[in-house]
């Protein structure tokens, strides 16, 4: 079962790792491998997400979700955005800048160095969101429960999450960039450019907020009528086709999940570029990864449950949201690319083996008291 889902990411992943060491030696294969793990981590609840969704659609549409959403999530998402993002922030064509990145790579390294500032301003706001929405949020399941706890009753107050990503975004603007950079013989000042880049980022954050809602809500509303068209039939004993309505049902759950995995994409991207600025080790490492995440989500649904390791979510989250420290911080001072990988894998492990324990703890209250229904739920990972 596992080597029949997983098997084309297994080949991939050989292959990924052979190509790394072609093109930069083992210090491009450590960098690529850190790009897989974060990746898969960073997008492991969205795996979890389609999983629930996906198992809602018929065969055909599942088969769409897995070919072409396949197509646009690791080629569009992962191997074309990131160009773009360097593109638009060195203020050049893509092609140009893949052309720079293959055969000029000092000097596409210093056009990247140069849009730095930018770059981690949008992409530190967008993953900042990220985390603050998670961690404020209350949860039924807590995994550091002394911090969860209160954040989850500050996270009552309307827009804190938007007000504390400006008011860090502010911050960073005056304290990382208080000096102007040399760009092309003009001076620009890097506040400014940071503040503008952060504030698109908390834009883009929205919209595809926005666009996720939007369609959830377009989802609801069929999955409604073709209950209510049920219903009628059960009702009046006559026969009611239902298959334009699962049709358009399944239609707005395909672009619902194509939009969920746009936004997961973002922070997987974005955080990549606080460990690496190549796009050849990028594309890689993100492709690879996304291709984990595909092959979970189609594990979740054969199997028919979801995970057991209930912290890996928050761990995810975290590293987010360390990322997203890491990269306003970087603005200014440089951070070694494996120290910001290493943190990120070491909150994954954290996580697991806090799910790991309070599994065991559940499974012996349950054998304690002999009975399944005296199971308690722990909320608490540490």
């Amino acid at each position: 079962m596992v080597l029949k889902t997983f098997g084309w990411s297994f080949a991939i992943t050989a292959l990924g790792l052979v190509a790394a060491v072609f093109y930069g030696g083992w210090e491009a294969f450590g960098i690529v491998a850190i790009l897989c793990v974060l990746e898969i981590s960073l997008s492991f609840d969205n795996a979890v997400v389609n999983a629930g969704i996906l198992k809602k659609m018929n065969a055909f549409w599942q088969k769409i979700f897995l070919t072409i959403g396949v197509l646009i999530a690791v080629f569009g998402m992962r191997l074309v955005f990131p160009v773009v993002i360097v593109a638009i922030s060195a203020k050049i064509g893509p092609i140009e800048a893949v052309d720079l990145a293959l055969n000029d790579a000092e000097r596409y390294e210093q056009l990247v160095t140069d849009a730095h500032p930018s770059i981690a301003s949008f992409g530190g706001m967008f993953l900042l969101m990220i985390f603050l929405d998670f961690i404020f949020e209350d949860r039924d399941i807590k995994w550091l429960g002394w911090l969860e706890r209160p954040l989850a009753k500050l996270g009552k107050i309307d827009m804190l999450s938007v007000c504390i990503a400006l008011i860090v975004l502010a911050i960073s603007a005056m304290t990382f960039a208080t000096q102007a950079h040399q760009h092309g013989g003009t001076h620009i000042d890097a506040a400014s450019t940071v503040l503008l880049s952060g504030v698109f980022g908390l834009i883009t954050y929205l919209v595809v907020g926005g666009l996720s809602s939007f369609f959830e809500n377009k989802l609801e509303e069929e999955e409604e009528r073709e209950h209510e068209a049920e219903e009628e039939a059960r009702r009046s004993g006559k026969k009611v086709t239902v298959v334009q309505l699962a049709g358009k049902a399944a239609f707005f759950m395909f672009l619902y999940l194509e939009v969920l995995d746009a936004s997961f994409s973002f922070d997987g991207v974005i955080g990549a570029f606080a460990i690496t600025n190549d796009i050849v080790l990028m594309a890689l490492g993100l492709g690879v990864g996304a291709m984990y995440v595909r092959s979970l989500t189609v594990y979740l649904v054969r199997q028919g449950t979801l995970d057991d390791y209930v912290y890996l979510e928050h761990g995810a989250h975290y590293a987010i949201g360390a990322l997203a420290l890491i990269l306003m911080v970087s603005i200014r001072y440089q951070i070694p690319e494996v120290v910001t990988g290493l943190i990120g894998v070491a909150l994954i492990a954290w996580s697991f083996w806090s799910s790991v324990r309070r599994n065991k703890r559940l499974a012996a209250a349950e054998g304690g008291s002999g009975s399944p229904g005296s199971k308690t739920e722990v909320t608490s990972g540490v």
